[in-house]
């Protein structure tokens, strides 16, 4: 593929293992502008660039409107500061609370482990009384 050549939607979806739905959805919430042929939509290297960091804030939980946001700062003309700038702070933001979500989680799996203990004990005094 050449940086230059453009995708069908079919081959956007096999190239980033996603739906046509999710590319025609990230189309209506204007994150991608694929050139339109008729029904056909075609998606340039620009596109690709876009979908990848769609995806990649996907997965780190960013909002849709951050990373909307956030694609808009590249147009700015002043050499991505402003994106990067924006970026940094959004991805702090959600460092923090990905640390909290998972200080949380923590202490559920160990309340959860400490539940498991005592009902196991439960169950052999229970298995105890029964056999004797």
């Amino acid at each position: 593929m050449t940086e230059d050549e453009v995708l069908t939607i079919r081959e956007m979806c096999d190239a980033f293992n996603v739906t046509p739905r999710t590319l025609r959805f990230y189309e209506s919430k204007e994150l991608l502008f694929p050139i339109r042929e008729g029904q056909k939509r075609l998606f340039t290297r620009r596109d690709r660039a876009r979908l990848k960091l769609i995806l990649r804030g996907k997965r780190f939980g960013f909002s849709l409107e951050d990373i909307r946001q956030l694609l808009d700062l590249y147009e700015m003309g002043d050499q991505q500061k402003t994106q990067l700038h924006e970026t940094i702070k959004i991805a702090q933001q959600r460092m923090s609370e990905m640390s909290r979500q998972r200080d949380e989680l923590g202490q559920a799996i160990s309340e959860l482990a400490d539940q498991i203990g005592w009902a196991e004990k439960q169950l052999d005094k229970a298995r105890q009384t029964d056999a004797a």
